[in-house]
């Protein structure tokens, strides 16, 4: 057998769903190596000898793990300190950290698009009342397109 540092991590859609928590452990790791099938995948033999932690990307299937790969080092590196401009950015993202309320919608300029408006409450200054306006728009989104995710009431 031939030593491979760091963890080997194994793209396949038999592997266990990426999520952003496994995403934020895959990043305590120095160094991986990623496995990328083609059509059938590996020979088992390889799974065998190097004992991957094998991942999916989700419930289907592509041609190749190349696709998936850059799916991986996306999510994660992002996670890594100087990568985003703002340290927090990655901290309040949906599903990051626990969190499992998606994040509220996003508006840049200008204020008014073909007819549609930022909501005044972004434009009135008042910190307190934006991110009570978030918090609640968070919920309503989740609520409507991803009530799996909130708690049972």
């Amino acid at each position: 057998m031939f030593p491979v540092e760091g963890r080997v991590v194994l793209l396949t859609p038999q592997g266990e769903r990426l999520s952003q928590p496994m995403v934020e452990q895959l990043t305590t790791s120095p160094r991986y190596l990623v496995l990328c099938g083609r059509y059938e995948g590996f020979d088992h033999r390889v799974i065998d000898i190097l004992q991957p932690l094998e991942l999916s990307i989700g419930d289907y299937v592509l041609n190749g793990g190349e696709v998936a790969a850059m799916v991986l080092v996306d999510a994660t590196v992002r996670m890594l300190p100087g990568v985003l401009g703002d340290e927090q950015s990655s901290v309040e993202d949906s599903f990051s950290r626990g969190n499992r309320i998606l994040e509220f919608p996003q508006y840049t300029r200008p204020r008014e698009f073909r007819g549609l408006s930022v909501p005044e409450v972004l434009l009135n200054g008042n910190h307190e009342s934006i991110a009570a306006w978030r918090a609640q728009e968070s919920l309503r989104r989740t609520a409507e397109r991803r009530a799996d995710l909130l708690p049972p009431d």
